[in-house]
């Protein structure tokens, strides 16, 4: 199922970078906290530009308080530079130690959901719900759906629109937005 771009960040260019290259989406997904979606999952076009380009290695291996610098310049990569410079750089080093620098290779040729249930949750800033709805954007937008994703992703693999993982348009953007505001007006979470 190829795709040219995942439309979440109002940037054709940032946008098309999150469905080619896997760090820069599982970057994105790590940032998508406590700052809008739009400005999470562009977070890893703008570090690339800064950085001369995405690279487990080299981030994981970056003096770091270079990538801090990188993180704060303003525009801030991020609402809390500091600490998610750490935390994408201990992820890059999980990356190297445990996959060779390759995002890629935590889901290609996964078994099942449940095996990359485990692996996504094993990396640094990835709980369950970031979890599950990674396995929903690699599904829904890249087409990476190996036995049992649909129950390792729950509630995301619906076909409500809650998450990123629905995000094909910026129409479905709009519709996502509106689900979460009717959400939280009710009380309710996006997993809800």
């Amino acid at each position: 199922m190829p795709i040219s771009d995942i439309p979440v960040t109002g940037d054709a260019d940032a946008d098309r970078l999150l469905a080619e290259n896997p760090l820069a989406l599982l970057l994105g997904m790590l940032l998508d906290q406590q700052v809008p979606m739009e400005w999470a999952f562009k977070g890893p076009a703008t570090l690339s530009t800064r950085l001369g380009g995405l690279d487990a290695r080299a981030i994981a291996e970056l003096d770091p308080d270079a990538l801090d610098v990188a993180f704060r310049t303003k525009p801030a990569v991020h609402r809390f530079p500091s600490a998610m410079a750490k935390r994408t750089q201990a992820l890059c080093r999980v990356l190297v130690d445990e996959y060779g620098g390759d995002a890629a290779a935590i889901w290609r040729d996964v078994p099942d959901g449940a095996e990359l249930f485990t692996r996504l949750r094993s990396l640094p800033g990835f709980g369950d719900e970031k979890t599950k709805i990674f396995i929903a954007v690699l599904a829904k937008r890249l087409g990476v759906r190996p036995p049992g994703w649909e129950a390792a992703a729950a509630p995301y693999s619906d076909t409500t629109p809650r998450s990123v993982a629905d995000i094909d348009s910026p129409e479905a953007l709009a519709q996502v937005r509106d689900w979460k505001r009717a959400q939280k007006a009710r009380g309710k979470g996006k997993g809800d």
